[in-house]
């Protein structure tokens, strides 16, 4: 597919102003009658369709997105928004698959707006990525993590900011094999019933069968599912080493206080794990090695004067969630400001050419133009030892960014052979 194909198609007609001005016809090829309705849409608010779930297993965690993307669209907007024209973002539960991909179509049609954000399920993100693909429109997915997003089932209308499934299990094992917990041991894990969690198991059994590590037993567990007795069972029948968990959202919180109550001695690790779940699970709950893509105390400028900013708005600390989509705002704001607009093939070329963002972390990030993805570091965090914490908030100890600061940033991301995201 070429540029053209993904040429925003307005009430005006196919050009784009991009199109119009290499063909030497700006507003002359626009009729006396059509010119005041373009000077109108450019000077009126530029409409975002933000789709994130604020109900169900991963509920939590879109509450926090909702305030990281307000907070971000507050900011832009009092510094003048996008050249004079302001960002107005609709925020939406999801809810599912079918609800989101329901929505998505009656933000573009209905409500107009100029391009969609948002989403954590990888499933629904899918299906969002389906309408803005046939109605050829951009969508920034923000917090969905599964491989396949970036790779067979990747669109040219869909860039994804959170890191992947595989960029999370190397960073928790580079920290498990610094800690020799991966060759020879015998791992039994506990997988997500849905495409993130068998993503997200692939990747796992890649890793494991790379690295010496055994894995002697898994389940699948629906999304559904809040006792975990059963599978706790299971693990204790077959004395793992470690107990590796792929699970999505508030499975995180409650597996971990029922293992907790079971008392087994196999320690437990993660390969997915968001901060609102790890400070829902207690003191005393948690423990072993999980990954990040970012973390309160990220200690660099930016980062910190965002905690700050987030606390004095919100009375609380900012959750990885409310930071990607607080940052992908950004990013979306210096595409436009450069572009000048909210158009999707203008948009996607910016994005495609290897533009750099400042994320608050100490490398910026780009997209890599094959998959749609934004590159950038990641990081295994760990559970300090019992006892030497009383709040959740201080429970975790970051570990140093991978890739380390002399190695490529893509050295930890999938290869792009499956992906057919660029236009």
């Amino acid at each position: 597919m070429n540029n053209d194909d993904v040429k925003t198609k307005s009430g005006f007609g196919a050009v784009s102003r991009r199109s119009a001005l290499k063909m030497g016809v700006g507003l002359a090829a626009v009729s006396a009658i059509g010119m005041p309705a373009i000077l109108r849409a450019q000077e009126g608010p530029i409409r975002i369709g933000h789709l994130t779930p604020m109900t169900g297993f991963l509920g939590t965690l879109g509450q926090w997105a909702v305030e990281g993307i307000q907070m971000a669209a507050e900011e832009i907007n009092a510094a003048g928004g996008i050249k004079g024209r302001m960002l107005e973002v609709s925020s939406e539960d999801s809810i599912n698959p079918e609800t989101a991909a329901t929505k998505a179509q009656r933000l573009l049609e209905r409500d107009k707006v100029d391009f969609l954000m948002g989403e954590i399920s990888s499933a629904s993100a899918l299906a969002i990525s389906e309408v803005a693909t046939r109605n050829k429109k951009l969508f920034m997915a923000l917090g969905p993590r599964s491989d396949v997003l970036r790779g067979e089932r990747c669109s040219p209308y869909m860039f994804c900011t959170d890191i992947p499934n595989t960029v999370m299990v190397n960073a928790v094992g580079s920290a498990l094999k610094r800690d020799g917990m991966v060759d020879g041991k015998k791992f039994f894990t506990i997988t997500s019933d849905y495409v993130f969690g068998h993503d997200l198991l692939a990747a796992a059994k890649n890793f494991l069968s790379a690295n010496g590590g055994e894995l002697i037993g898994d389940e699948l567990v629906a999304t559904d599912v809040t006792d975990f007795s059963a599978f706790i069972l299971k693990i204790r029948q077959a004395r793992p080493d470690v107990v590796c968990l792929n699970l999505a959202g508030n499975q995180v919180t409650n597996f971990v206080k029922q293992y907790a109550e079971f008392g087994l001695p196999f320690p437990t690790v993660g390969f997915n794990l968001n901060t609102a779940d790890a400070w829902a699970a207690g003191v005393g709950n948690l423990a072993g090695t999980w990954p990040t893509v970012w973390y309160d105390t990220l200690q660099t400028p930016g980062s910190q004067a965002f905690v700050k900013a987030f606390q004095t708005k919100y009375g609380k600390t900012p959750e990885n969630h409310a930071w990607i989509e607080y940052i992908a705002l950004k990013i979306a704001a210096q595409a436009m400001t450069e572009t000048g607009g909210a158009n999707t093939a203008d948009m996607v070329s910016y994005f495609e050419s290897g533009a750099k963002f400042d994320i608050l972390k100490d490398r910026p990030a780009y997209f890599r133009a094959a998959d749609h993805q934004l590159i950038q570091e990641a990081y295994p965090f760990a559970v300090k030892p019992s006892g030497s914490y009383s709040d959740v908030h201080d429970m975790m100890q970051l570990g140093a960014a991978v890739p380390g600061p002399n190695e490529r940033l893509e050295a930890i991301y999938p290869s792009t052979d499956m992906a057919t995201c660029k236009a």
